[in-house]
């Protein structure tokens, strides 16, 4: 049986408007029986070029009733790995957490918040083999023991999220049990003639959800569903083009980055040398001027010495003028 590739945004959208469906499908991975169940996709209209097909990217959310209460459910598909991926549902995910939707009241009139669950299919996987269904829980433990505790705590419940991931890559030769074979509608070794329509038949599912596949056949005979993948797969191109061509363009941006700071490196070691010239030359200017200073002084040494001899050589020559001054007087005395 051809059936639409539901790992096309659309295709899983008109999946789930089936209500019937969207309560199989929901209850079977989170291994809760959702009793009642609003699905609201949350659409953002990309238009695709000018005058060209319109494309619509959706976050899907249910909001679900089980048999222990009410519950928010994100559901993201990411057939692609983008680059801006995690931080889109990290965004999300935000939004949801103080959206006032996910928050209701009980038969008294009281308030609660709806615990969050997140259901990831992932068209890429993650560096887990083998493991076509992750789950990851909101374990609570003695910190000082380690013993796990089995509560149910509204804080605890709405402040960490559960989250259930499917590898599709890892989905193919895997069906263990009923969620599996439910989840092999994602195998993409199953695609047919191109990658929105995949062969399955409708046997090798258990009876209960062989009516999703139906819904799915529905979706692949159905030319608007087809033109939106079209679209779909159009945009995806766009968006990996232009990831490549910012990445290549932070590549050069890193190289020439790599380069300036290797210049500034340079500049940085001959301003050091420079500046240690110049305190080469600043330390022998110095020690010059402290030479020169010595040398100052030395001369002012010697010209004081000098002055000194001056002084003491106009003393004996006033001494030797007076002693001939006297010769000469005892001379016309008769004295001499």
């Amino acid at each position: 049986m051809l059936i639409a590739n539901p790992i096309y945004d659309v295709v899983f959208k008109f999946m789930m408007e089936d209500l019937k469906v969207a309560k199989t499908f929901v209850s079977a991975i989170i291994g809760e029986k959702v009793t009642k169940l609003d699905f609201c996709p949350q659409e953002y209209t990309v238009k695709y070029k000018e005058g060209s097909l319109t494309v619509v990217r959706m976050d899907f959310l249910a909001r679900v009733k089980t048999e222990d209460g009410y519950k928010a459910v994100i559901i993201e598909m990411q057939k692609a790995s983008l680059a801006t991926d995690i931080k889109r549902f990290r965004l999300y995910l935000g939004s949801q957490y103080q959206s006032p939707h996910n928050v209701y009241k009980d038969e008294n009139k009281v308030e609660h918040t709806r615990p969050i669950y997140c259901i990831f299919f992932l068209g890429d996987g993650l560096d887990v083999e083998g493991v076509p269904v992750i789950t990851v829980t909101n374990t609570v433990r003695d910190r000082a023991t380690g013993r796990e505790l089995k509560l149910r705590n509204d804080f605890i419940e709405s402040l960490h999220h559960r989250s259930w991931i499917v590898q599709i890559p890892d989905l193919k030769m895997h069906r263990r049990n009923d969620l599996e074979k439910l989840l092999s509608i994602f195998d993409q070794s199953n695609i047919a003639y191109n990658n929105h329509i995949l062969n399955v038949s409708e046997e090798d599912f258990p009876k209960e959800y062989r009516y999703i596949i139906r819904r799915l056949r529905q979706a692949a005979e159905s030319k608007e569903i087809a033109d939106q993948m079209i679209a779909e797969d159009m945009l995806i191109s766009d968006f990996q083009n232009l990831e490549r061509m910012i990445a290549s363009k932070n590549e050069i941006l890193e190289k020439k980055e790599k380069t300036i700071e290797e210049k500034e490196k340079t500049i940085e070691e001959k301003e050091k040398t420079i500046e240690e010239k110049e305190k080469t030359i600043e330390e022998k200017e110095k020690t010059i001027e402290e030479k020169e200073k010595t040398i100052e002084e030395k001369e002012k040494t010697i010209e004081e010495k000098e002055k000194t001899i001056e002084e003491k050589d106009k003393k004996l020559e006033e001494k030797d003028k007076a002693i001939a001054t006297l010769q000469e007087q005892l001379r016309q005395a008769g004295l001499e």
